[in-house]
């Protein structure tokens, strides 16, 4: 007899337009009835794995991969076993705009200039996001593509998504085996000192008070690991520079909080760097300049390095121009090494 006639328990199989979502939001979708403080004590005790493995919470999940549910008893309730709700229709200016910022294309991924402002997933009270927006980006496909990895809702630049299954498998083991290679630009307070350097600090989740959410701070002890490569590129009168930011590891907010940490906070961030992350007086745009310019990674075809490039958004565009900051400077640039 199988584990699950003898027991109860089920083992379900993560569906392909269940890529990158948190293990327990995929609890939210499949188990609506199940309470988040029973769920962390299923985690706890090992009662829920994937892939025979235990599991945390926050866990990205990856299409094809196996999730084992003990039995839930009545105020668990069922999976949602009807199909689900269609998506609300797009607006058609919004699904051309979304088309219009497709990078590249083929029969594996889509490389998409993702605007500052538009959230990659959805979240209590967050209708409008790319995730429920990504039918515009099927093109024809079987499919709707899928997320692989994630931006920032006030973070503009590349996002690839996976047009296949097998896409998705090979895109998301990437990402989590870092061999995506990822370059950031920003616009940051003050000019750091020196002016290349790397920033070790590990991060942890905490709470950023009343009405704040959580964020990420520095935590040597407790916190996980966390790498930044930065250079300066220009700088302006020494009221702000402009970054290139690499990286080697993919923490929440790993770059703003790393900036924040060593006094100079991405432009805008207020978060991090509270009033001390704008400039007064300099009619520079009140958002983040926090921009993911490059994105190079093994192409799930063949494996050869793929690599695509965004260009600045509107309000970066015109800080550069504020600051007398010359967007050829960042061609062509070294890469930033470990």
């Amino acid at each position: 007899m199988t584990d699950s006639e003898t027991s109860g328990v089920q083992t379900l199989t993560v569906a392909g337009e269940e890529a990158g979502l948190r293990l327990d939001r995929w609890f939210r979708r499949r188990f609506p009835a199940l309470g988040h403080g029973r769920l962390e004590k299923l985690l706890r005790t090992g009662q829920v794995r994937v892939d025979g493995r235990r599991a945390k919470s926050g866990l990205r999940l990856s299409p094809g991969q196996r999730v084992r549910v003990p039995p839930l008893g009545p105020s668990g309730g069922g999976p949602s076993r009807a199909a689900p709700p269609p998506p609300a229709p797009i607006p058609r200016s919004e699904a051309a705009d979304l088309r219009r910022r497709v990078l590249y294309r083929d029969d594996w991924l889509i490389a998409l200039d993702k605007p500052a402002g538009l959230a990659v997933q959805g979240g209590s009270g967050l209708r409008r996001h790319l995730d429920a927006m990504s039918e515009a980006l099927r093109f024809g496909a079987a499919e709707k593509p899928r997320l692989v990895h994630r931006l920032d809702k006030d973070t503009s630049g590349v996002l690839v998504l996976a047009r296949t299954a097998a896409a998705a498998r090979q895109l998301t083991a990437a990402f989590r085996g870092r061999e995506a290679r990822k370059t950031y630009w920003a616009a940051v307070v003050g000019v750091p000192e020196p002016a290349r350097g790397r920033i070790d600090l590990p991060l942890a989740k905490r709470s950023a008070g009343q009405g704040g959410g959580e964020k990420m701070t520095g935590a040597r002890e407790a916190g996980r690991p966390a790498v930044t490569l930065y250079r300066v590129v220009q700088a302006s009168d020494q009221c702000a520079a402009w970054l290139v930011l690499r990286p080697l590891t993919g923490r929440t907010h790993q770059l703003r909080a790393h900036c924040a940490a060593i006094g100079h906070p991405i432009l805008g961030d207020g978060k991090y760097g509270g009033p001390a992350a704008f400039l007064p007086s300099s009619g520079l745009a009140r958002r983040l300049h926090l921009h993911a310019r490059e994105l190079a990674i093994p192409h799930p075809a063949d494996g050869t390095t793929f690599r695509v490039s965004a260009p600045l958004p509107a309000h970066m565009r015109e800080t550069w121009a504020r600051l007398g900051f010359d967007p050829a400077e960042g061609e062509d640039l070294p890469e930033l090494e470990a």
